[in-house]
């Protein structure tokens, strides 16, 4: 891993998926809670302070982020299904980490929130039919955005904070 921003690579995307790669998608979104409450598992309360790298989230910020922009992203997907093209509001996230709660927060409430909403995720990626995955949403800052797309991102987010933290215990011998 030369750059720790990236522990598994920077997000890409070519070509829609096709069915198995969506599947195999959505099964990284259903597994997403695991993996992180196992990243986490047994840090003690100076290592959750940690930051992954030099001038990164603490894995407290990062633990907290991930059901606040998994959040986003459900709610983009099911303003998506249900308007045309919407225009989403992006959201300053290296701000939302800062916020007063994050510090006082136990990681136990954003584990269950993401627990819980990634089921409701799961149920409602697992139910569109082939057409619905071309709808899509309007980033102001990334233009069209297919939901197919979408899908591929928070696939791909979900392992990229998963690995921040498993990287971190890597170099740090936890």
């Amino acid at each position: 891993m030369s750059d720790p921003r990236y522990p598994v690579g920077k997000f890409t995307y070519n070509n829609p998926p096709d069915e198995a790669q969506r599947k195999q998608m959505i099964g990284d979104i259903e597994q997403a809670p695991k993996a992180l409450r196992a990243a986490i598992g047994g840090l003690s309360p100076q290592q959750i302070e940690t930051p992954y790298r030099d001038g990164g989230w603490t894995v407290r910020q990062v633990v907290h982020h991930v059901p606040e922009s998994h959040m986003n992203a459900y709610i983009r997907f099911k303003l998506a299904l249900t308007e045309d093209s919407p225009t989403i509001k992006p959201y300053l996230e290296d701000r939302w980490a800062g916020t007063g709660e994050v510090k006082s927060t136990p990681l136990e409430v954003s584990l269950t929130l993401l627990d819980s909403l990634h089921d409701r995720w799961v149920r409602l990626l697992r139910s569109l039919k082939p057409e619905e995955w071309k709808r899509q949403f309007n980033h102001p800052e990334m233009g069209a955005m297919p939901l197919e797309k979408n899908l591929a991102l928070y696939a791909w987010h979900g392992r990229h904070h998963v690995a921040h933290v498993t990287e971190l215990r890597k170099r740090m011998g936890w």
